[in-house]
């Protein structure tokens, strides 16, 4: 029972004084209440926290965690109620000068430019790979799982790579060209069970260090590069989580830059998260503290980037995958805590906590949606049959 502990939570509050009215209202739609006795209920241990919240919205509200003004047991169900309600939405009216200043750079800057690229390399992927070695499973998939027909997290993932090569039909031989490849297990996966060629390339150098150590032995290229800083000719593309952070300036080049890399019978295989309507912008507090520079793509914004480009032969959605991956990414990172703790410290655990049970409640909402994309050239001589199972 994971609210068994209810009570003494209770007993953590440090201060019951009176929200603002303007507050308490927000919230009741989403039947969320300051102190309140459910899982679910922000419980306030310091009156600053309003305060955050009236002047810095969203980006208040994440600070004000990250210092301890405020708790919530069920962190996850919060945010699933409050987006739910579109909550960004709610309170966008008190912010429409700060919004609307974002929304102007992103209009004016190129926030994904070559001379960027690399920002959220360093600002994330490289923190320390004994986090992620710690959170994620062993083939170190830092992206949604495919639970369809599996029991834990380490299936999922290799369920999700078994998927992912059998939607690109690799074939022995083959060249394999992964874009954004993490810390190689997709590649190291493709080499040792399909006997294709691989070159990957990353924007984070701890990645290209362990990714080049996982997949010594294998034919596995590892390059420290930007997508559009490549050569060559590759029978099949991939792409899994990193369209994230290419920003709707780039899309056309990003897809016109595949399609020079790809043969004109090659597959390309694109698996990002997506928004479920256009939105100018990531949250404020996601893109200071976990993604700076980051987009989501809405459906729209993808379909017209590459129409003329590409041909669409497949669209899979499984979005709900991500809230179960990320809470068995928490767990694992809950349990190995205590040895990272010395390292990292107090603020960085509840910056974390905050980041993935956040993202968890994005993708319960369904504000947040998974997408596997297989695309092709006019050229592909065959005919092209969806993939869904594992087996």
């Amino acid at each position: 029972m994971p609210y068994a502990n209810g009570r003494v939570w209770q007993r953590l509050r440090q201060t019951d004084i009176e929200p603002p009215k303007v507050l308490s209202e927000l919230l009741a739609p989403a039947d969320i209440r300051f102190n309140g006795e459910r899982p679910w209920d922000i419980q306030v241990h310091d009156e600053r926290l309003y305060q955050r919240i009236l002047t810095r919205g969203s980006l208040g509200f994440g600070e004000a965690y990250m210092d301890g003004l405020w708790d919530a047991q069920a962190l996850d169900e919060l945010f699933h109620r409050l987006m739910v309600m579109d909550i960004d939405e709610q309170v966008a009216g008190w912010f429409k000068l700060r919004l609307a200043g974002e929304g102007l750079r992103r209009q004016l800057f190129n926030l994904q430019s070559g001379r960027r690229a690399f920002q959220v390399g360093e600002h994330h992927y490289d923190i320390g790979n004994d986090i992620f070695e710690a959170m994620l499973d062993s083939s170190m998939s830092y992206s949604c799982g495919y639970w369809e027909a599996a029991n834990n997290l380490e299936e999922a993932q290799r369920q999700k790579l078994e998927l992912i090569c059998r939607k690109l039909q690799l074939k022995p031989g083959e060249r394999l060209l992964e874009i954004g490849c993490g810390w190689g297990g997709l590649m190291q996966h493709a080499a040792k069970h399909y006997a294709v060629e691989v070159v990957g390339v990353t924007i984070a150098k701890e990645q290209q260090k362990l990714a080049l150590a996982r997949c010594e032995g294998l034919p596995v290229k590892v390059e420290l590069k930007d997508y559009r800083a490549l050569n060559g000719q590759f029978d099949k593309v991939v792409s899994v989580g990193m369209f994230e952070h290419v920003g709707e300036k780039n899309y056309r080049t990003y897809f016109q830059t595949v399609s020079r890399l790809l043969t004109d019978d090659g597959l390309f295989l694109l698996h990002t998260i997506g928004n479920h309507k256009r939105n100018g912008s990531l949250d404020p507090w996601i893109d200071r503290y976990i993604f700076p520079n980051g987009k989501l793509p809405s459906a729209r914004e993808i379909t017209e980037s590459l129409e003329g480009i590409f041909l669409l032969e497949d669209w899979h959605n499984f979005g709900r995958d991500y809230d179960r991956t990320l809470m068995a990414w928490w767990h694992n990172f809950e349990n190995a805590w205590p040895a990272l703790e010395s390292r990292y410290g107090r603020r960085f655990y509840r910056m974390w906590k905050y980041y993935l049970h956040s993202c968890a409640g994005f993708f319960r909402s369904r504000q947040g949606q998974l997408w596997q994309l297989v695309l092709n050239k006019r050229a592909y001589a065959g005919t092209y049959r969806s993939v869904r199972g594992s087996d």
